[in-house]
């Protein structure tokens, strides 16, 4: 049942009532003095319409509201709680320069020749291992 507005003239109140549509022209007591009351036009008037789900404001601008921001698209997939990728737009990552880059790479080719040379020594130690076991027989078991 939708809600009208009346006047009531006796006590100068305005006052809602919920009512059927086929009583709504028809006088309604007033709930303060209970004297006949007239309908009038509403004195405040708020439109909206339901799209994806949400209630939204007539006229439509066609944007979204995230906590009190105005963004373009809804939020959609997986995201942090409380973010928006409009609002909370990732940082890129940093570009390195030229000479930070090279350096990247000097430390690089470092890494990589003291591994070759670790695994290098690691080699020459089993081999001098094996040697040693193969010069000095174990004493047969009596």
């Amino acid at each position: 049942m939708p809600v009208y507005e009346y006047y009531c003239d006796p006590c100068n109140g305005i006052f809602e009532a919920l009512r059927n549509m086929r009583q709504a022209s028809e006088p309604s007591p007033c709930p303060v003095c209970n004297g006949e009351s007239q309908r009038i036009m509403p004195t405040s008037f708020s439109a909206f319409t339901f799209r994806d789900g949400y209630p939204r404001r007539i006229p439509d601008k066609g944007t979204y509201w995230h906590l009190g921001r105005e963004v373009k698209n809804p939020v959609t997939g997986a995201v942090r709680p409380n973010e928006h990728p409009e609002i909370n737009k990732p940082e890129p990552a940093p570009t390195l320069l030229k000479g930070d880059a090279e350096v990247q790479r000097e430390q690089r080719r470092e890494q990589a020749k003291a591994m070759v040379a670790e695994e290098t020594e690691r080699q020459a130690a089993i081999q001098a291992y094996e040697r040693r076991q193969a010069s000095n027989p174990k004493p047969a078991d009596v």
